[in-house]
């Protein structure tokens, strides 16, 4: 939750848009960073997906998700037994609700289709009205519970359980579902692993206090559930008579069949039996629905937690019947799946594509292209071929003709000739003899350990020399020896 924060901390630093700028007109108020000047219209009005709006809307989603559990155990179970403590929260949320609702109408609105705030408090007032006004006072009206079992009483319980309803504001309007966006682009998977759970967790908390609520309202008859496991003794505590209603629930919904009942006895259709019959049928169906969701969600994840793995793994699946296909050697597969391991690492990405996608000015702050010129990232770094050789490979041999020159990104190997030999590591090159004149590579390369490289071929060269601007970046890259080189060979041009 941390990493959530100041991920979105950085993402936004204001919160309120304060014409005057002053600070004692009992609104949230926090830094201001604009660059813009705020239009009159904006004045005092709380700006969506900034930091201390975000802050705020994380208290209210916990405030929120609370009172999902803990107002169905209360009207079902605690029989106007809730202690201290819990009448404390209970006041302490319906005040912050109450204060929701009057914060709502200088809530700025983010349109889903253009991404715009709508800044106007006419506007925002209109549309708050128009939607969540009703709901949310609903939500925020106080209970208290009494001790007498009442008619009165169980009515006021049926109420109460309808409030619930009305807290479904957890996905109120654009600008939770903007919030759950952003924190999905920091910890997608997560998130949705937590969505998924605490779902199916309201879900079956919820069935399980309406399997005790429903037989409390009718008294408890005497062929009711909770009769029948001896739950009306006095020893029997809260967490019992929950524990029971929760496992009946998940029995019915997983489909275990545990909590059936017989075919009713009572003609009469608002009898005991038909209700507790429907109530089994409604937990089963939801059941249903809940293991639907859950498969799906499950597969959608699994599906989409590794593309790049499972393409690597398709391509290798296709090389190896190939391989078998064309009956090559054991010892020549296992050097060339070791190729294919040791080229791509076990994630297959069309670098290409990729390259070709990006923009000049993101292509700029790729370290491998950072603190060097435009003309020089556009002629010669793109025309770069990402190249891997194993261990005991020949890279180049001498005396043999060659069209292109190899830069060391990673690991090790031995440039040899008769008379001379060198050991070339990470930023080291060679073969630039061969872009200059095209001729006979001088000394035979061999790699002594995997190595990654990248290849410049003659034709990438000479049309890039064709670039005034890129000798001196070329400094960097080849030294003094080769500019003087390149220098000679492009003075035939």
């Amino acid at each position: 939750m941390q990493t959530i924060l100041k991920e979105l901390v950085q993402r936004s630093k204001c919160t309120v848009c304060t014409a005057s700028g002053n600070r004692a007109q009992g609104l949230i108020t926090c830094s201001v960073a604009q660059t813009e000047p705020v239009p009159a219209h904006a004045a005092r009005c709380l700006v969506p997906m900034t930091a201390c709006v975000s802050y705020y809307i994380m208290v209210m989603m916990a405030i929120t998700f609370l009172n999902l559990i803990g107002i169905p155990m209360e009207i079902a179970f605690l029989d106007g037994d809730s202690g201290l403590a819990w009448e404390s929260f209970n006041v302490f949320s319906d005040t912050l609700f109450l204060m929701d609702v009057v914060l709502n109408f200088r809530m700025g609105i983010i349109t889903e289709d253009a991404e715009e705030a709508i800044l106007d408090i006419k506007k925002i007032r209109v549309s708050y009205l128009r939607t969540w006004f009703i709901p949310d006072v609903i939500a925020d009206l106080h209970y208290h519970n009494d001790d007498n079992p009442s008619k009165a009483n169980r009515m006021m319980r049926i109420l109460m359980f309808v409030r619930i309803l009305s807290l479904i504001r957890l996905a109120r309007v654009s600008r939770l579902v903007r919030f759950f966006n952003e924190v999905e682009k920091v910890i997608r998977l997560f998130f949705r692993i937590l969505s998924l759970f605490m779902m199916i967790f309201l879900l079956c908390h919820w069935n399980g206090c309406i399997q005790y609520f429903v037989p409390m309202l009718e008294e408890f008859p005497t062929d009711c559930w909770v009769r029948k496991e001896n739950l009306m003794v006095k020893n029997s505590t809260v967490i019992v008579k929950y524990s029971w209603g929760v496992f009946r629930a998940l029995s019915q919904m997983i489909a275990l069949s545990y909590g059936s009942m017989d075919a009713p006895t009572s003609q009469s259709f608002c009898s005991p039996d038909y209700i507790e019959m429907w109530i089994v049928m409604v937990s089963m169906v939801s059941g249903c629905m809940m293991y639907t969701i859950l498969v799906a969600n499950a597969t959608t994840m699994i599906a989409n937690l590794d593309p790049a793995a499972k393409e690597y793994k398709s391509k290798m699946s296709r090389l190896e019947h190939y391989m078998a296909f064309m009956k090559l050697p054991p010892e020549l597969q296992l050097r060339i799946s070791n190729y294919y391991q040791a080229r791509y690492g076990g994630k297959w990405f069309d670098e290409k594509y990729i390259m070709d996608t990006i923009s000049s000015s993101l292509k700029e702050k790729v370290p491998m292209f950072q603190n060097r010129e435009e003309n020089f990232i556009n002629d010669v770094l793109l025309k770069l071929h990402y190249e891997v050789f194993q261990e005991g490979d020949v890279i180049v041999r001498q005396n043999v003709p060659g069209d292109r020159m190899f830069f060391i990104d990673h690991g090790e190997a031995v440039m040899e000739t008769e008379s001379y030999e060198r050991e070339l590591c990470d930023g080291d090159f060679f073969g630039e003899t061969c872009v200059l004149t095209k001729g006979k590579h001088l000394a035979t390369v061999k790699a002594l350990t995997d190595c990654q490289c990248f290849s410049l071929s003659w034709d990438d060269f000479q049309e890039a020399l064709r670039s005034v601007f890129l000798i001196v970046p070329l400094i960097d890259a080849f030294g003094l020896s080769t500019v003087s080189k390149m220098v000679l060979a492009s003075s035939s041009y």
